[in-house]
This record gives C-alpha cells, sequence and structure tokens, in this order.
C-alpha cells in the first residue's frame, strides 16, 4: 500500500451541489474500498485548495503510471519527437496520485491488464464512451494487449448505455485504430504540443453484436 495526499478544488457545479458533498465522499470511499484502499483523512480548507484528502491505495498506481511512462516515452516517438517540452506535459499528470484519482473518479473506468504480477496496459473510459487512456508496456507490444485492451473499454462503453466511442489518436496508434474500426472524426488537435491528436470515433453496438 502507498499514502497519497490529493488536493481538490471545487468546480463552479461542485458549488452548486456543495450540500450534497458528504454524499459523494461516501461513494468516493466505497469506490476507494473496492480497490483494497482507504481514506485516512480528509479536511476542508481555506486558502490555496479546497479540500485536502489523505488516503492509502494498492501499489497498482504506481504499477499504472510505470506503463504509461514507459509507453508514451518509448513507443510514441512519432508523437512527441524527443522533445523534452512536449514530454513533460504529456507526462505531467501521469503520477500515482492522478491515477488513483482516474481510478475513484465518478464517471470513470480505470482498466489494468495484468500477467502474473507485471503490469501490461493501462485504459480508461468515461461512462459517456470517451476512450482516455489505452497504453501498453513496450515489452508487452505485439501480443495483443492494446485490442484486448481496447475491447474491454467498448465493453465497458455499451455497458453504460453506448452506441459510440470516441477517442484522441496519436500518431503512433492511428492505424491501430483504423484497423479497429474507427474512423477520423476532424484534424489533429496538436494535443501536447505535438502535431498529432487525431479525433476518433467507432459505433460500437453494432460491431460487438457482430
Amino acid at each position: 500500500m502507498s499514502t497519497y495526499i490529493i488536493l481538490v478544488d471545487w468546480t463552479d457545479h461542485g458549488m452548486r451541489q456543495i450540500k450534497d458533498s458528504p454524499k459523494r465522499l461516501d461513494k468516493a470511499r466505497a469506490m476507494l474500498r473496492e480497490m483494497g484502499g482507504q481514506f485516512k483523512a480528509f479536511y476542508m480548507t481555506m486558502g490555496g485548495h479546497d479540500l485536502v484528502a489523505i488516503y492509502e491505495a494498492p501499489d497498482d498506481a504506481v504499477a499504472a503510471c510505470r506503463v504509461l511512462g514507459e509507453s508514451i516515452a518509448r513507443l510514441c516517438v512519432a508523437d512527441h519527437r524527443n522533445d523534452p517540452a512536449i514530454l513533460n506535459a504529456w507526462l505531467a499528470n501521469k503520477t500515482p496520485e492522478t491515477v488513483t484519482a482516474w481510478a475513484v473518479q465518478k464517471g470513470n473506468s480505470l482498466l489494468l491488464a495484468v500477467e502474473g504480477d507485471a503490469a501490461l496496459g493501462v485504459g480508461s473510459v468515461t461512462d459517456t464512451g470517451e476512450i482516455t487512456l489505452n497504453y501498453v508496456a513496450p515489452d508487452a507490444r505485439f501480443r495483443g494487449v492494446s485490442r484486448a485492451l481496447l475491447s474491454a473499454l467498448e465493453a465497458r462503453a455499451v455497458e453504460r448505455g453506448n452506441t459510440r466511442c470516441t477517442l484522441t489518436s496519436t500518431e503512433t496508434a492511428h492505424r491501430f485504430y483504423q484497423s479497429a474500426g474507427y474512423l477520423d472524426d476532424g484534424a489533429p488537435t496538436g494535443r501536447f504540443g505535438a502535431s498529432s491528436g487525431y479525433p476518433m470515433s467507432k459505433q460500437i453496438v453494432t460491431a460487438l453484436e457482430s
């Protein structure tokens, strides 16, 4: 188990729904318990941040961060071109604290592909069908991990009532997603300062039923 400290700021929506904060905290506690973790302390504060939470979580978050970091640095060279500024921007939120927050975030599903004790891939999909992560460890490349993870993410999106998945593809993964039935939805967005970032989508219910 690792101990994390997370700083939280209210959104405008959160401020309007502040009376529901105890219920949201109870849900967060329940989701963290499902991961095998627990909140140790929770404080409402004044100053630079609105809330401070201290919690313990399994080391899966650390393993997931390792996969994310190595996959981006070693497999996505076509996107970041080893430019330190792009890499730093891309990796800035790939921390155990952030990954754990994604795992307990309402409306988000974080999946970890494992083999024995080794983490091979990390994927994430929102309840609205947006796939936000699909990264594989360099040593597990070309073993079908990405495709299996993508299928699991699409299945989770269907469970949440979606008929369509969206994502933003790297240059590295663009052909992979095209081969999986995703179509381009516009010009590259240039995420993190790279020239890539292809908006893509796919109708998933018909594809999964067939």
